[in-house]
């Protein structure tokens, strides 16, 4: 066992993992953050319809990422445990994986009017939402692709390359959704048909360009053996699934609890809904950052705790939340300042920009929990611990978070604004029962028995 490192040397080795995945993070959202930008500079009818399209879809397609995400354990301690057969295995395993796991987010997509029309959203944009996630489709299954061998290089602690396609399909997306949206170049004005078919191409040449990247640069050499039977065997997805399914579950109430909240905005009317869209997607962006210095802890976790030092481990776990403190600190000081201008990036409409200027506050006070509860998921997904996550999220937004949302917004008819502050109450929530799991039960206390389960 080597001697633990000091916290500052351990906050240097995280900004070294966590950098690169911020800016990946970041690229993430920014396909998303463009489609709207761009469909709100153009049509307001469009942008909204996109965002219920991009909140459908979500759903579905957190949870599977999640359930993807399900490697990211144990390549990282198999890597810490200098055991590179056994990540290349898990890369195969979440190879196999995405094909069931792609068919039935596919399957969901197909739905997307009939589900938002059912949970009561506008019938005149719910068809042009089903369009918007149709159109996504054909981006899919590559997007899942390339998650898998993200999560693999991540877990091997090789976080350049991901970052450097990712914004390079920023720039194509922003390009293609100039020329498809508005008709440049001479092509057809598309609109909202535009801006899907153009993220859709950025997610499958992203994925093609990390494949190429992996086998030309070699960056399999170690790990991946070729194709075997053993990826297909039971045992060895049951063991994904097992820290996956979990991991699905605890992102996906998360954002099913988003969706309702999306859900009543809408029912408050077309301008506290356009006004949600707008304040979630700048919230949603700054959201990247923690969540890639959360992508950063689990690596370290599973590295640390693979190579027996559950001690620096835990001294991890503490750098990782002091760092998402700091950042989040930051940008919700920057959310009060910047609060008459960030709309502006996303909308003209003179009524949605007064309306989120002052729902923007609110935004900036959750970021400290918000980047909390994000970093501590990160850490108990690097130990293996991806089930009291899932329960810690069931708790503070079900029985929390949205009971009292519903109450301010339509007893208390605080609207939009009460909704929010729902949000608020379970992050923070969220956030508290993370630290207190890590404090008593972290890094510290446990073993790489992940990988011996996935064996």
């Amino acid at each position: 066992m080597t001697p633990a490192p000091t916290l500052r040397k351990e906050v240097r080795s995280l900004t070294r993992l966590a950098a690169p995945v911020v800016v990946t993070q970041i690229g993430y959202m920014l396909t998303g953050f463009v489609d709207t930008a761009m469909l709100g500079h153009y049509s307001t009818t469009d942008m909204s319809a996109a965002g219920l399209g991009n909140l459908w879809m979500m759903v579905f397609q957190v949870f599977a990422m999640g359930v993807l995400f399900g490697i990211d354990p144990i390549v990282s301690q198999a890597h810490g445990a200098k055991r590179g057969e056994r990540a290349g295995l898990a890369l195969q395993q979440g190879l196999v994986l995405t094909i069931p796991v792609g068919l039935l987010t596919a399957l969901s997509w197909l739905f997307t009017e009939r589900g938002l029309i059912l949970i009561g959203q506008d019938p005149g944009l719910a068809p042009l939402a089903e369009r918007y996630a149709l159109l996504n489709l054909p981006g899919l299954l590559p997007f899942f692709v390339f998650i898998v061998l993200r999560s693999y290089l991540q877990g091997r602690e090789i976080v350049r390359p991901a970052m450097w396609l990712m914004l390079a399909a920023n720039v194509f997306n922003f390009f293609a959704n100039w020329v498809l949206v508005f008709g440049e170049l001479g092509v057809p004005e598309l609109g909202l048909a535009g801006s899907a078919i153009a993220t859709s191409l950025s997610r499958t040449l992203m994925c093609i360009a990390l494949a190429l990247w992996i086998v030309k640069g070699k960056l399999h050499v170690g790990a991946w053996s070729g194709w075997t039977r053993r990826a297909f065997e039971r045992k060895g997805l049951r063991a994904v699934l097992g820290l996956g399914l979990p991991t699905g579950f605890q992102m996906s109430f998360e954002i099913w609890a988003f969706l309702i909240i999306a859900t009543w905005a809408g029912w408050l009317g077309d301008l506290p809904l356009a006004t949600h869209i707008v304040v979630i997607q700048l919230a949603s962006l700054t959201y990247m950052v923690p969540l890639g210095i959360s992508i950063g802890a689990t690596t370290r976790m599973g590295n640390l705790i693979g190579a027996d030092e559950p001690q620096a481990a835990q001294r991890s776990a503490w750098a990782a939340f002091a760092m998402g403190a700091a950042v989040m600190l930051t940008i919700g000081a920057s959310f009060w300042i910047f609060r008459d201008s960030l709309p502006r990036l996303i909308s003209n409409d003179p009524a949605v920009l007064a309306a989120a200027t002052a729902l923007i506050p609110i935004a900036a006070a959750f970021q400290l929990s918000d980047g909390t509860q994000c970093v501590g998921s990160g850490i108990l997904r690097g130990m293996g611990r991806t089930r009291p996550a899932a329960f810690f999220n069931l708790f503070a937004y079900y029985v929390l978070a949205l009971p009292v949302a519903w109450f301010l917004a339509f007893r208390a008819e605080l609207g939009v604004h009460g909704l929010w502050w729902g949000l608020f109450a379970g992050l923070t929530t969220a956030a508290l029962l993370l630290l207190a799991y890590v404090k008593t039960r972290g890094p510290a206390h446990v073993d790489a028995r992940v990988l011996a389960d996935a064996s």
